[in-house]
């Protein structure tokens, strides 16, 4: 059947490409993953505070945001393909150098620079998607596309484990890790690109943008969504960093046990939320033009109650503190099916991979960058007062695992602010989005 000029049009290698994508999404959360599971054998070899963990994170957070915002622009104005291939190489070569460092400065280094390559993907990727899908579809291939993100966590968590335990080197994964983000670059190349806004209802302009941050910082919905935006990778990424070593340190699991158990709550979560989330969604948007937004800040608000109890309940069966974390999780995993669609609904599409590059500065510059870092010091602060407390003179085990898991409660606080920004943000959404479609018709 032709396509008619008042229907929204699908690319017909859109779900190609979508795989494609999804598979270089997995395998840039399983390297990010890495650092985080084997950090108590990093720690113990290098004699690290939980502050210097934190910056480990917070570094690689960084520059990832501010790298994104000029490669995000590029995505805007060059070939998506090209910036995603060679971000794929850079980043798989250096994940392999990560194994290889001697030093904690080192190790900081080599993980700026994974940073760097890591920048080039989101905001192309999420651009593309935007031009193969239409609207009322774009939620449930921004949910396929974003499985690679629990499926990537969940590989990292339940199999690094083992590698290290079969290697007897915390080393061995970033070697492995490194091979299949090579291979996938190669593929990477050969994607065959929609134009820009061919997946719009209406035609689009093609003609450049002067200004274009200013333009979309005029827009009010913008401004909610990097707050929320702010606070959930806050959260993300300081649970991400210490889980791991607080089920250790606090529950008293072996690594690999541990590694798992955090699997399952960011991992397994993952799989169930984000297809189920986005048919919600977008049936949801169809119904209410706001629907996708108090969705997401509904589940975001029960994220904050569950992992709130889990942490407040103190010393209780470790299956029952992951179960509750795990629910939370689950609901969180709504974020990106609802926020990530928002900013495309309220950005025309020659500004979309620009859109989502500030987006993603404020995600991780201010959010991730601050989330590990912040509760590592808080962490360390913890640690010493619980020494005090206890009128010890040295610094043990038991305190540092105190001090960690009082600084977590910083999880479902940010969690909370991350549902209010949402609910705000509700508010401006509708007026933003038609603005946006009569901005792209000019």
């Amino acid at each position: 059947m032709p396509h008619l000029p008042h229907q929204s049009k699908q690319a017909d290698n859109a779900w190609r490409v979508l795989f494609l994508l999804f598979l270089a999404n997995l395998f840039n959360f399983f390297d990010r993953a890495i650092p985080s599971i084997i950090i108590e054998p990093i720690r113990l070899e290098w004699s690290l505070t939980d502050f210097q963990i934190g910056l480990l994170g917070t570094a690689f957070t960084i520059v990832y945001a501010i790298a994104g915002l000029p490669l995000g622009r590029m995505a805007d104005t060059g070939s998506r393909k090209k910036i995603m291939g060679w971000g794929l190489l850079v980043w798989s070569g250096l994940t392999a150098v990560n194994g290889a460092v001697t030093s904690f400065w080192g190790f900081l280094l080599v993980r700026m620079g994974v940073g760097v390559g890591e920048a080039s993907y989101g905001p192309a990727a999420n651009s593309l998607i935007g031009d193969l899908f239409p609207a009322n579809r774009r939620a449930r291939a921004m949910g396929i596309f974003m499985l690679g993100l629990p499926l990537g966590l969940l590989l990292a968590f339940f199999t690094t484990g083992a590698i290290v335990q079969a290697f007897d080197s915390w080393r061995a994964p970033f070697f492995i890790a490194a091979v299949p983000g090579i291979v996938l670059a190669l593929f990477m190349f050969f994607i065959r690109e929609p134009k820009r806004g061919d997946a719009e209802v209406v035609a689009v302009q093609t003609t450049p943008i002067h200004q274009p941050i200013r333009k979309i910082l005029a827009i009010p919905t913008m401004w909610w969504l990097m707050l929320a935006g702010l606070c959930y990778n806050f959260s993300t990424y300081a649970n991400t960093t210490f889980m791991v070593p607080m089920l250790q340190r606090y529950f008293g699991l072996e690594l690999t046990q541990a590694a798992m158990s955090v699997g399952v709550i960011v991992g397994v979560t993952g799989l169930i939320a984000l297809p189920l989330g986005g048919w919600i969604a977008d049936r949801l948007h169809v119904r209410v033009r706001n629907g996708r937004l108090l969705f997401g800040a509904v589940s975001l608000l029960l994220t904050c109650v569950f992992t709130g109890v889990a942490l407040v309940a103190g010393e209780i069966d470790v299956a029952i503190f992951v179960g509750l974390f795990a629910v939370g999780w689950l609901f969180a995993y709504n974020f990106y099916t609802c926020v990530y669609t928002a900013v495309q609904d309220v950005i025309e599409p020659r500004l979309r991979a620009t859109a989502m590059a500030l987006f993603f500065a404020g995600l991780y510059l201010l959010g991730g960058g601050l989330g590990p870092v912040m509760v590592g010091g808080l962490s360390d602060y913890f640690a010493n007062q619980a020494m005090l407390l206890a009128g010890a003179s040295e610094m043990t085990e038991v305190f540092r695992a105190i001090g960690l898991h009082n600084a977590l409660y910083l999880v479902p606080v940010t969690m909370g602010l991350t549902g209010v920004f949402l609910l705000i943000a509700i508010r401006t959404f509708r007026a933003d989005a038609q603005k946006m479609t009569q901005s792209a018709q000019q």
